[in-house]
């Protein structure tokens, strides 16, 4: 299939946590018909570097390390290359905690680069539903705060920040002003889609995107409720230091 010029193209590269809303954002732009969109493409990276007990808690992983190239090079490679199918806009869903410590960032610059964040507390007690005990790199507020700085400093541009509630209580404002900031026109198609499966989603989806498959747009926000276990308290508070420093900078 034929690529557009990578100089032509629109690289959205989208850092976030894991259990935020980064999936049903991929469906919002996969649902616009001149955007490609990448699922998670570093995690069979990540996952080749975890040592044996901590990538055992994550489901089929021998099967998402087959289903991705385990070099991030040649993952960094592809992501700034021709985009896939002809299309101007590459949408890319990427997990901050999948930024290993021996990956360069230099290509990073190359993209676009936009950080969604959402309320720890809501996080933590979404993602304790799959792996008991995260710490806040399993999180990815670490990364997420750590990327940002470097951008910053490295672009002398502050990256667009995204919270995921303000997503929710207002999706056709956000996201115009999201596509305004990047530089690619609002589509309404972007505030919809059909439920299901897609081609693009990644061999872990039926253990992560039940509740997205069901999806047919943005569900309405909800104040977090569930209690947070107390033996993650300090993970917890680290979290909400960070997502601090990078709400301060939120779109709104």
């Amino acid at each position: 299939m034929t690529g557009t010029d990578p100089n032509d193209a629109l690289r959205i590269a989208m850092w976030s946590g894991p259990r935020n809303i980064s999936t049903a954002m991929m469906r919002s732009w996969g649902a616009r018909g001149d955007c490609f969109v990448s699922d998670e493409p570093f995690y069979a990276h990540y996952l080749s570097v975890l040592d044996e007990t901590k990538r055992k808690e994550h489901p089929i992983y021998n099967e998402v390390m087959r289903s991705q190239p385990t070099d991030w090079r040649e993952v960094a490679e592809y992501l700034t290359g021709p985009v896939p199918n002809g299309k101007s806009v590459w949408y890319q869903k990427m997990m901050a905690h999948h930024l290993t410590a021996d990956m360069e960032w230099d290509w990073i610059l190359k993209l676009t680069n936009c950080f969604l964040i959402r309320d720890p507390s809501a996080m933590i007690a979404s993602f304790v539903k799959v792996i008991d005990n995260p710490t806040p790199h399993d999180l990815g507020l670490p990364q997420q705060a750590k990327l940002f700085e470097w951008l910053r400093q490295e672009s002398g541009q502050t990256p667009l920040v995204i919270d995921s509630r303000d997503v929710l209580m207002d999706p056709k404002s956000l996201l115009s002003l999201v596509c305004e900031r990047t530089g690619v026109a609002f589509d309404d198609a972007m505030l919809s889609w059909e439920p299901g499966t897609r081609e693009e989603d990644g061999v872990w989806a039926p253990h992560w995107y039940t509740s997205v498959y069901a999806s047919t747009g943005f569900a309405p926000y909800k104040a977090p409720t569930e209690p947070i276990p107390d033996r993650l308290n300090s993970v917890l508070q680290e979290c909400n230091e960070l997502y601090d420093l990078l709400a301060a900078h939120k779109l709104s």
